[in-house]
């Protein structure tokens, strides 16, 4: 009977429902009791109260799980000061979060990236994606789960499974995330909540609203009960900075004689002026900042989320739910930079006045005849999901359940307009980059250029590139589990999934501006910037005021409208390679044995099973060959037989050993599918892109093994190792060289067309420094990591010293894996992309049932994002010291604070101040060298805000 009495402990956790109240007292079962009890307990009246009852909710569900599970329950979402869902499930133990605009956006989970944890909401697998800025990768088209679309107010629980067991879908090498409604037999009879915030960003310095509300109510004695609940909030905020868009160095040969063409990324001899304190070959030999600039981006975010629940239970043994999910995410984002071209495209037409290199890096330089660009880009995006899923279970008797379900989830991204102009004034002299006193902020001026004079300005181009992004998954699934005894328990099922994803994006073939666009006056649709935050402390001597061209105005003045994109040229046959599409469809069936024994003293509890599925894809993708562009649809199949392993053994009951063991395995990234193939010239990067349709699944054996001590009430330390093993992998492999020798047989009249349509009409010139990516299963490597989690209520302590407590949690992580180039041979042993070694959470609270305050910290260790590096040179190789040899996220210390005071049994208040560190996103190329990418902020967020409750 212990582990029902512990059960009891869950079934009300899930009642502080989506907005956090303070106490409330229901009857019934929530979504995960009805998951975690046994067939044969009573339910009862629980009383929850506060924020440690629902910390000791989700402790007493993870003490009876049989897997390693971790949970967040009812308030801990609504009361963490988080915005979404990512920053509420960072807190769990061997969680890491990567951020966009100020807010979370994917997972990483044990050091697994966001493409390797699967989530389901309501039971059924789903995806969404959005739009980002390239720093962050654009838009998503893979499998990373993009949790920004929804606010944490709308879900009521959140587990995370780190093992696996039979009865548990496939598709997760990291964890499986399930999100959970509130639905109203969570309540008793009628129960209504509506609270309300006001935000203020120091950043911004503006005030944004948020909102909230539910209402549910049961009849007929509670057999049929309905629920509906709202979520809005309205956010502006500004995303300040500096930017390189990378390092790089020539990229090939410089020779200097007298009458010979040089390669146009190189200095040329003859341009270093007298006086300078370096030579043209020692320029050459070093990399430089690609784009140097400051940036500010300006965004608008309006996010709505609804859910809609009904139940019915017409008899003990049956209950019906009935689930409806709706989310809205509508945002606008203008980005603003003033920076130097030339240093990415054309070197030669530069003069060098003075430079200076430390290490291999050209830190300092005064040069003439720059040219000097105002850009800015506009984006109007919106991501809609919507989901439906009927579920069902029914007791046919005491020890013969049948659960069923059906949905359906559709993701649609959308960004009708990304447009953008640009402006620039030739050969300006002067022009100073100086990072010598800050390699993230340097000292950036523009010399004779007269920036903040519209006319001075040239429109050079404008571009037009719409996209989009639609997922679909149809799920159907059916389980009978008979109670062979009290002890012994067999399951099976089958699961079949729809899965459909397509992108699509468009541009114009050439997007260089007319001569009568040109001719039109820059002032009719110029807007003065002055970057005006002084928490950036851009050193003093930078230019930080300017005219960019406004481009909401320039699209009036022009008459461009997404309507009319097709007059414009706007075409998808302007970019084939980002447009594509992969369908799947996965039938999957599993039998699992459940079991609880005594191994002498000791009692064991576990589950063993296999799960098999057979995975259909079909790719469709453009190749764009010599004369003309071909259509590829490829077809691919495998199957995987998955086999679990799951023991927790009870040493007494307070010490618990928990085992698990499992062969998993992830799906290939979409975009690594794609059958297309895609050459791409930008400034001076040059580039040849294909997908591979007939890639194997990620595949690792995982090993699990943790220790737990239940201390006291509502107290635990544990200590968890971990160990994957994998087998099959997938890497893009990146590889710079000669066109000629492009591992792809394409012939070097491919590349002579591409050039010669970018501008660049040297043959020699053309062939030498393509960068060829193309995705490969490899052997892949190890991963070992250890997670450490103390929580304890300081009820030991005298007075009001007992109404604090603290929640602490550390995660190692470590892998190796071999990097290949095309030709199979290793070019660098590195850890995963998106892996923090370390990475830690504490939260300090205070909690007596009328107050309550808490003080959050989650620090991540830096992490690699792109392996091997880009823009790197042929000549030094990637292992060279200051070679661009790998790119990464540098480490961060979020800390948030969170109070709240019940006025009285119906009205709380609430204040929550949210990453109160400031902290700055710092993106860096070169393990050694340390060079500068992106180095943005967002500023602090404070929220003000009233709960009621009836």
């Amino acid at each position: 009977m212990l582990a029902v009495d512990r059960h009891r402990g869950l079934i009300r956790a899930s009642v502080r429902a989506i907005l956090g109240l303070a106490s409330v007292s229901v009857v019934g079962m929530s979504a995960f009791a009805q998951e975690a009890a046994q067939p044969d307990g009573a339910v009862e009246e629980v009383i929850v109260t506060g924020f440690r009852e629902s910390l000791n909710a989700a402790l007493e569900l993870k003490r009876d799980s049989i897997g390693a599970v971790d949970s967040i329950v009812a308030e801990d979402i609504a009361d963490f000061p988080d915005q979404n869902l990512a920053e509420s499930i960072q807190r769990i133990p061997g969680v890491s979060i990567a951020r966009q605009g100020g807010e979370g956006r994917q997972i990483t989970v044990r050091g697994l990236g966001p493409q390797f944890t699967r989530v389901r909401i309501n039971g059924m697998e789903a995806l969404t994606t959005t739009g980002g800025t390239d720093a962050t990768g654009g838009t998503n088209r893979n499998r990373a789960f993009d949790f920004n679309i929804f606010a944490s107010e709308l879900f009521n629980s959140i587990k995370v499974a780190k093992t696996a067991s039979a009865d548990q879908e496939e598709g997760s090498l990291g964890a499986t995330v399930d999100l959970t409604v509130a639905r109203p037999f969570d309540y008793d009879g009628l129960t209504f909540v509506t609270g309300a915030q006001l935000g203020y960003n120091d950043l911004q310095e503006d005030v944004d609203p948020r909102a909230t509300a539910l209402i549910s109510n049961t009849w007929a004695d509670g057999k049929f009960g309905a629920l509906l609940s709202v979520a809005y909030s309205d956010r502006e905020f500004k995303d300040t900075g500096a930017s390189t868009v990378r390092w790089q160095d020539p990229a090939g040969n410089c020779p200097f004689s007298t009458g010979t063409t040089v390669n146009t990324a190189c200095f040329a001899q003859a341009s270093v002026l007298p006086g300078a304190s370096v030579t043209a070959a020692q320029l050459n030999s070093a990399f430089r900042p690609r784009i140097p600039r400051y940036d500010m981006y300006e965004n608008t975010q309006e996010r709505l989320g609804v859910t809609a629940s009904l139940q019915f239970s017409p008899a003990d043994s049956t209950v019906l739910t009935f689930d409806a999910l709706y989310a809205d995410l509508q945002s606008t984002r203008t980005e603003q930079f003033l920076e130097m071209p030339n240093f990415s495209a054309n070197m030669n037409a530069v003069d060098v006045v003075d430079a200076q290199i430390d290490g291999n890096s050209i830190v300092y330089g005064v040069f003439n005849d720059v040219d000097v660009r105002s850009e800015q880009r506009y984006d109007e995006l919106e991501t809609k999901f919507t989901q439906f899923t009927l579920s069902g279970e029914h007791k046919f008797t005491d020890t013969l359940t049948l659960t069923a379900f059906a949905g359906t989830a559709k993701s649609e991204h959308d960004n009708p307009i990304q447009t953008t102009f640009l402006w620039d004034i030739d050969d300006a002299d002067g022009v100073v980059f100086d990072y010598r006193g800050s390699s993230r902020l340097p000292v950036l001026s523009y010399g004779t250029a007269d920036v903040t004079n519209p006319e001075a300005w040239r429109l050079q181009e404008i571009r037009q590139r719409p996209q989009t992004a639609d997922n679909t998954f149809d799920n159907y699934g059916v389980d009978l589990k008979w109670d062979l005894s009290d002890r012994m328990a067999l399951k099976v099922g089958a699961q079949y999934k729809a899965y459909e994803f397509e992108t699509t994006s468009a541009r114009k073939a050439s997007e260089v501006a007319s001569a009568d666009q040109r001719a039109v006056a820059r002032s009719s649709y110029a807007q003065l910037l002055n970057l005006s935050d002084a928490s950036l402390n851009v050193p003093a001597g930078t230019t930080f005021s300017w005219v960019v061209p406004n481009v909401k105005a320039g699209m009036d003045v022009f008459g461009l409208s997404p309507e009319g994109y097709e007059a414009y040229g706007v075409s998808t046959a302007n970019d084939l390679g980002n447009n594509f599409g992969v369908t799947e469809d996965d039938t999957g069936g599993y039998v699992q044995f459940e079991f609880s024994a005594d191994l002498g003293s000791i009692p064991l509890r576990g589950n063993v099973g296999v799960r098999y599925v057979e995975t259909a894809q079909e790719a469709t993708g453009w190749a764009r060959f010599t004369g003309g562009t071909q259509l590829l649809t490829i077809e691919n199949d495998y199957d995987n037989t998955l086999p679990s392993l799951n023991l927790v053994a009870e040493i007494t009951d307070e010490f618990l050993i928990r085992l698990g063991a499992a062969k998993v395995m992830t799906r290939p990234g979409l975009g690594q599918l794609n059958p297309g193939l895609a050459l791409s010239i930008a400034g001076n990067n040059k580039t040849v892109t294909a997908g591979n349709p007939f890639l194997e699944p990620f595949e690792a054996d995982a090993y699990d093994l943790a220790f737990e001590w239940y201390f006291a009430d509502e107290s635990m330390v544990s200590l968890a190792v971990f160990y994957k093993d994998i087998g099959s992998f997938v890497q893009t492999i990146r590889e710079t060289g000669s066109f000629s020798d492009n591992p792809f047989g394409l012939p070097d009249s491919a590349a002579l067309a591409q050039c010669a349509a970018a501008g660049i009409t040297d043959p020699a010139t053309c062939l030498s420094g393509w960068g060829f990516n193309v995705p490969t299963n490899t052997p892949g490597g190890d991963l070992k990591g250890a997670e450490v989690s103390y929580q304890q209520p300081f009820t030991f302590l005298p007075g009001f010293m007992s109404d604090f407590g603290v929640i602490l949690n550390y995660t190692y992580v470590d892998s190796e894996v071999q990097y290949l180039n095309t030709a199979g041979a290793v070019v660098a042993e590195e850890t995963l992309a998106g892996l923090s070694q370390n990475a830690a959470n504490a939260t300090l609270y205070y909690d007596n049932g009328v107050f309550s305050a808490r003080v959050s910290a989650a620090y991540r260790d830096e992490y690699l994002t792109t392996v091997p590096g880009r823009n790197q040179s042929p000549g030094l190789g990637a292992q060279a010291v200051g070679q661009n040899d790998v790119e990464g996220t540098a480490e961060t210390l979020n800390i948030d604070f969170s109070t709240s005071w019940a006025v009285n049994d119906h009205l709380d208040l609430t204040l929550e101040a949210l990453n109160l560190t400031d902290e700055f996103e710092d993106q860096w190329i070169s393990s050694t060298a340390d060079r500068s990418v992106y180095y943005h902020h967002t500023g602090r967020q404070y929220f003000l805000g009233a709960r009621y409750k009836f």
